[in-house]
């Protein structure tokens, strides 16, 4: 039996920005390896309980990141953060972005979470950039969905 095909691998280039920042890495690799990398935090930080001022922060990385102009990521949440109750937002990054790759972390919990250097705080999938044609029109063809939306399935 043939191994399943993976793809070309785009080549990103990271900036240290920060002594105690690390390189993005996937924990597992191969042909059933991880589908995103790990990104760690190159600070100290306290995520304030929900509802307190400061429940949402901008974690550092202390990278910043070169995509080819093909690809470009998205930030997804680690699941050990997220049984937690800490959660990612504002998770895209553009091909032309240079800056520093900051974590959006939003704490739904009652407590504070306390992140160290070098804890993984997210994760990075690498995703190849589509530029679609947008078309206005007056109407929309069938599909056995329809309009139905959120929740739909019965979920």
């Amino acid at each position: 039996m043939a191994s399943p095909r993976i793809g070309v691998m785009p080549t990103i280039k990271v900036l240290k920005l920060h002594p105690a920042a690390q390189m993005p890495r996937y924990a597992h690799v191969g042909v059933y390896g991880d589908l995103a990398a790990d990104l760690y935090s190159c600070i100290n930080a306290q995520l304030a309980a929900a509802g307190e001022p400061g429940s949402t922060t901008a974690v550092p990385t202390g990278i910043a990141l070169e995509f080819p102009a093909t690809h470009g990521a998205l930030v997804e949440d680690r699941s050990g953060l997220a049984v937690k109750g800490v959660t990612t937002l504002a998770g895209v990054i553009d091909p032309g972005y240079r800056g520093e790759i900051k974590i959006v972390l939003t704490n739904l919990n009652a407590a504070p979470v306390e992140l160290k250097a070098g804890d993984r705080i997210a994760q990075l999938r690498i995703v190849q950039r589509i530029e679609a044609s947008f078309e206005e029109v007056v109407e929309l063809g069938e599909a056995a969905r329809g309009a139905a939306g959120f929740g739909s399935t019965g979920i």
